[in-house]
């Protein structure tokens, strides 16, 4: 309760300075070096947990051609996000509700990027962007695999990127090869990382660490923990049940590091301003190249 009374007067106050604050969404992508890692549901349970605290979610599946958020949710969705360009739709009709009253948009088929289409199509999907840019407290992107030259410029828009690596060897070895393309091609987002599936929290710590010390050697960036998920079978059953496991088993272990990765996440980004807002990154990413 406390945390929606907080969200509220988040927005009242946002509402009450008028242009002097800004009320554009936060956005966030979530990335991951390989297959495998918990990716897609930590988007999902990250922005059910979001939407349970008070703030306005919405979440794109971006893995486009493979996207399974609803999947995950048990939802059949009639439309996506390549109907919305393909057909010229607003934004707003393919918008579906999932649990809790989060906003989604899901992913499709037919189509390698969504960033690599010809300049009048990109200026509808940043048009499409703006028009919900303000109705949210976050987009959250849950990023398919591939870097073309378009995903990139988009991810230079994120005002976070969440990196999700398991304590395995090859997850890390891939998490840090896409952190290493990313950082050499000049995207300078605040870099934030989950260790998930976890054997316990000293496991998932220590996997930071040694994440973070070569980042800061090689790349001379820092990255920032923000949390641990334990390994925990509640996550598969909820796979298997098309539940998203913070609503099946929201005293589970990998929900309670998910409710303290939000409450990290929450606090943090409610105190950091952002000059430059999302879409006028795009805009200048994209159309004025």
């Amino acid at each position: 309760m406390n945390d929606q009374a907080a969200a509220l007067r988040k927005r009242v106050a946002a509402v009450k300075h008028g242009s002097n604050q800004r009320t554009e969404a936060k956005t966030l992508a979530v990335i991951s070096g390989k297959g495998g890692v918990g990716k897609s549901n930590f988007s999902l349970n990250f922005s059910l947990s979001l939407q349970e605290k008070g703030y306005r979610v919405l979440l794109f599946d971006m893995d486009i051609g493979m996207g399974n958020i609803d999947v995950l949710m048990g939802i059949a969705s009639t439309y996506t996000i390549v109907d919305m360009l393909e057909n010229k739709w607003p934004i707003q009709r393919v918008i579906k509700q999932g649990p809790k009253g989060l906003s989604y948009i899901a992913g499709g088929s037919g189509i390698t990027s969504l960033f690599e289409w010809k300049q009048n199509d990109l200026h509808y999907l940043i048009d499409q962007f703006n028009s919900v840019s303000q109705d949210y407290d976050y987009l959250i992107f849950d990023m398919g695999a591939g870097m073309t030259e378009g995903v990139i410029a988009f991810l230079k828009a994120m005002d976070d990127m969440v990196l999700i690596t398991t304590p395995e060897p090859t997850s890390i070895t891939d998490c840090y090869a896409a952190l290493k393309f990313l950082h050499l091609y000049g995207v300078n987002a605040s870099f934030k990382m989950v260790v998930n599936k976890s054997l316990s929290i000293k496991e998932g710590v220590n996997t930071y660490e040694r994440f973070n010390q070569a980042a800061k050697q090689f790349l001379k960036c820092s990255i920032e923990l923000l949390g641990t998920i334990a390994e925990d079978r509640c996550v598969s059953h909820s796979v298997n049940s098309q539940v998203p496991f913070i609503l099946q088993y929201p005293k589970g272990s990998a929900s309670q590091g998910i409710k303290n990765i939000v409450n990290q996440y929450a606090t943090s980004s409610s105190t950091r301003n952002h000059s430059v807002g999302f879409v006028a990154k795009l805009k200048k990413l994209f159309l004025e190249r």
